[in-house]
């Protein structure tokens, strides 16, 4: 159990980190990846797909008995070198098309949901990433939004700890 909640910690700690492009290890993010996350198009079904597919890219990343290896290559990587290994990775990929979304899309899309959730709560800063029209998306569906990314972090945190 000790090794599973490790494994969450650094699963939940990468996605935080890839959505705020805050880590100390991970190169910062370029002009075009801030472009990316600042112009990806929220809509309430994409919001619900790219919840449901990282609720599931969680679960699979802590299933992995390599899951601090990916991990630390993972915060040391690109945008678009995560894209690649997406890509690469058969499972990863079959989890985002179930959900409609291609690698670039999930790469791009959980951290703009992430930080447009962040920012229309009312946090600011360099790192958060949120067009006005994502905050304001976010705003009229915070009520909806939030407790189901709370979920999906959340469900990951009970199946690492069994």
């Amino acid at each position: 159990m000790r090794a599973s909640s490790l494994a969450l910690c650094l699963v939940v700690a990468g996605l935080m980190l890839v959505g705020a492009g805050a880590a100390a290890q991970r190169p910062p993010l370029s002009d075009a990846d801030r472009q990316q996350i600042n112009s990806y198009p929220l809509t309430l079904p994409k919001a619900n797909a790219l919840i449901d597919a990282m609720r599931e890219m969680s679960a699979y990343l802590v299933s992995r008995p390599d899951i601090a290896e990916v991990m630390a290559r993972s915060m040391k990587m690109t945008s678009a070198e995560q894209i690649a290994q997406m890509e690469r990775d058969p499972k990863a990929m079959a989890i985002a098309k179930q959900h409609g979304l291609s690698a670039t899309e999930y790469v791009y899309g959980v951290p703009a949901l992430r930080m447009a959730l962040l920012s229309a709560q009312g946090l600011t800063g360099p790192n958060i990433i949120a067009s006005p029209a994502n905050t304001a998306f976010a705003k009229a569906n915070l009520a909806e939004l939030k407790p189901k990314m709370d979920a999906a972090d959340g469900a990951t945190r009970g199946r690492a700890a069994r």
